[in-house]
């Protein structure tokens, strides 16, 4: 990319710059964490190692992503034009203004850190507002609600770690809002992407539309994570935790994924959704059976896994398709996907490792991080130069 019209190309599409930031900064914040947390390495930030790195993926890297995907899509939504250029880039600095006021907090000040950081999802939640109230998109306001929530889970996550030293309530508040909203997301890209597949291929069984089955599912799933968040040891809580994962499984097997299971850049939409599902249940036995089952595992299928494979899985497709490439997976995309999969089951597995667990988690960490690597060297190109198609 050089020049003017790179520049023009990076800042042409939400999804360019805040897909290749996001996965660098996933990334790098990985391989700076796994010495951090071992002790061999230090920051001068405010927060815990622990905090930092939660911090980092929940209210650093997803949220760009979040942004990359709404700003993208909120023209289809409104029949608005796209957001390009000056906004955007601005946009684009708030949010590494974020990430440096909270890596150098210790420096600057917890306050003034958490006020720098809190301009990112405050300003994107704005501005996705606007566009949505300007058309009477009504309907889509919940999705700048669920940012809205991920920004009061970012204030309340500076305010417990200021006042206790770690964040607790705030990361579980943060967490299911990140889930509610690849729920609702994934819930409507999922089965309509198969749709479109099928059809193509002259299929006539084709996923279920969103009808009120669905609407009772989102229901139970935020129940549960409304009661995860205030009461996670509480046995009513693992009962919602348990309806929520049957309830979203159930809803998965309406979308005719297997019937797509030939192109991986659509199966993997449907994997993280039954990850999400999977974690209700998980997240349920470590609550019924907490010497059996740790918690930390169960967290991390929610992290490493669902998170993972669902902002991979959306990056590299929207990528694709808005920069006018063919939507199938080739080498570079099946190598992501394993590597995210196979580090999401080893950070799982770690403290089911004993003595080794410190070699594994770093496994884990090093594998995760490789897959956002990939990622953003291996779709550089495709962000920040011309459409495939010769499209403007």
């Amino acid at each position: 990319m050089t020049g003017i019209a790179g520049w023009r190309r990076l800042l042409s599409g939400a999804f360019r710059p805040f897909f290749l930031l996001a996965a660098f900064w996933m990334a790098g914040s990985i391989l700076v964490w796994v010495p951090l947390y071992m002790g061999h390495a230090a920051l001068p930030t405010a927060f815990a190692p622990r905090d930092w790195h939660i911090h980092a993926m929940l209210f650093g890297g997803v949220p760009a992503i979040i942004a990359g995907f709404t700003l993208t899509a909120v023209s289809s939504w409104t029949g608005r034009p796209t957001i390009t250029g000056r906004p955007l880039a601005v946009l684009a600095l708030i949010w590494l203004a974020g990430r440096i006021a909270v890596s150098v907090s210790a420096l600057t000040g917890p306050v003034a850190a958490a006020l720098i950081d809190l301009a990112f999802p405050i300003a994107l939640a704005v501005m996705l507002g606007r566009e949505v109230m300007l058309a009477g998109n009504w309907r889509n306001l919940r999705v700048v609600g669920l940012v809205l929530l991920l920004a009061l889970a970012d204030a309340g996550f500076h305010a417990e770690a200021m006042e206790n030293g770690l964040a607790d309530i705030s990361v579980r508040a943060a967490l299911s809002a990140v889930l509610m909203l690849i729920l609702l997301m994934g819930g409507r890209i999922t089965p309509a992407f198969t749709r479109n597949w099928l059809k193509a291929r002259g299929e006539s069984r084709l996923p279920a539309p969103f009808d009120r089955f669905d609407a009772v599912a989102m229901i139970a799933a935020g129940l549960a994570f409304i009661a995860w968040t205030v009461s996670p040891a509480w046995v009513g809580t693992a009962a919602l935790l348990g309806l929520a994962g049957l309830l979203t499984a159930a809803r998965l097997t309406r979308w005719r994924g297997l019937a797509a299971r030939s192109e991986p850049l659509l199966l993997v939409l449907h994997v993280a959704i039954a990850t999400v599902a999977a974690g209700f249940l998980v997240e349920a036995l470590a609550i019924l059976w907490p010497a059996g089952v740790d918690p930390a595992a169960a967290l991390h299928l929610w992290t490493a896994g669902s998170v993972g494979l669902t902002v991979l899985g959306v990056m590299t497709r929207v990528s694709r398709g808005h920069t006018g490439r063919p939507l199938t997976a080739g080498r570079l995309e099946l190598a992501i996907y394993a590597l995210v999969s196979v580090g999401a089951l080893l950070r799982m597995a770690a403290p089911y490792t004993g003595d080794a667990y410190f070699h594994v988690l770093a496994c884990a960490g090093l594998l995760w991080a490789a897959a956002f690597l990939a990622f953003a060297i291996g779709y550089a190109g495709i962000l920040t130069g011309p459409r495939a198609d010769g499209r403007a």
